[in-house]
């Protein structure tokens, strides 16, 4: 058994026309039977918003590969969930303060990036979505919007959070606002998932039903068959980079856009 992940970004039609880069990023890492993903979309009005997007998504990768030290004190986790084939699940108390904490540590990073660099604070404003998948449970957390969807077995799609959305149009919470860590979102499924899916808010409007915030399963169906079908996906990435700058898309969107794609494959142990 193991895992099957691709992350991908490309910068929106508007970035394109003001010339600006890709303000997203997302990136993972396996750590035998446990994957742990992030995603960060930069602020749009912040001057270097690419900049903490890429921090925060290594930072909070970072804090939980190294999270040992803080569980060694409650018990050994972390272990037992790169060790054994069906580990338990965190508690939602465990899983709220691992990703409080590393929040907290994602914002000292932040911080010294701009006091070493002469920037605002404010100038790295980004948003933050972080899970952790074995193949029995998820726990995931998020700051601001974009999405984080699972489908366990035997079920369907489920959006883990509604998009954060504030009064006004465009407006939502970063991991650099004054009430980041109390807004901080925090779930865990205590059940197998066989695909999990995180992206930020340039795919909301094709990726959910705005009207009741479920996941439109016609756009998630097509990437299951592309991830049971390709055996290694970061090297075979044709297919989701030409649906993310396909005409069609961006005629939806025209934001940057980031998707990450895993799924336990739960037939490798016999191949």
């Amino acid at each position: 058994m193991q895992w099957r992940a691709i992350a991908r970004s490309t910068v929106g039609t508007s970035h394109i026309k003001q010339q600006m880069p890709c303000q997203d990023y997302g990136s993972y890492k396996v750590l035998n039977n446990v994957i742990i993903g992030a995603v960060a979309d930069g602020a749009g009005s912040a001057k270097y918003a690419e900049i903490g997007a890429k921090l925060a998504v290594e930072k909070a990768l970072a804090y939980l590969t190294n999270t040992e030290k803080w569980l060694q004190k409650q018990k050994p986790f972390w272990q037992f969930w790169q060790s054994h084939p069906h580990p338990q699940p965190l508690s939602e108390e465990q899983a709220s303060k691992i990703f409080t904490e590393m929040t907290t540590k994602v914002i000292d990073a932040l911080a010294t990036q701009a006091k070493s660099e002469g920037y605002l604070f404010e100038d790295l404003a980004c948003t933050l979505l972080v899970f952790v998948a074995t193949p029995n449970w998820v726990a995931a957390m998020q700051i601001g919007d974009g999405f984080i969807a699972v489908r366990c077995q035997q079920e369907g799609y489920q959006l883990l959070f509604p998009p954060d959305k504030g009064e006004y149009v465009n407006e939502t919470t970063f991991v650099t606002s004054a009430n980041a860590v109390r807004s901080l979102r925090v779930e865990v499924i205590k059940d197998k998932p066989e695909y999990v899916f995180a992206a930020t808010d340039g795919l909301e409007r094709v990726a959910i039903k705005m009207s009741d915030f479920t996941p439109f399963a016609p756009f998630f169906a097509p990437f299951e068959e592309y991830l049971l079908e390709t055996s290694n996906p970061e090297k075979e990435d044709t297919y989701l980079m030409s649906f993310l700058n396909s005409d069609r898309l961006n005629s939806r969107t025209d934001d940057d856009k980031t998707l990450l794609l895993c799924c336990y494959d739960d037939n490798s142990d016999s191949q």
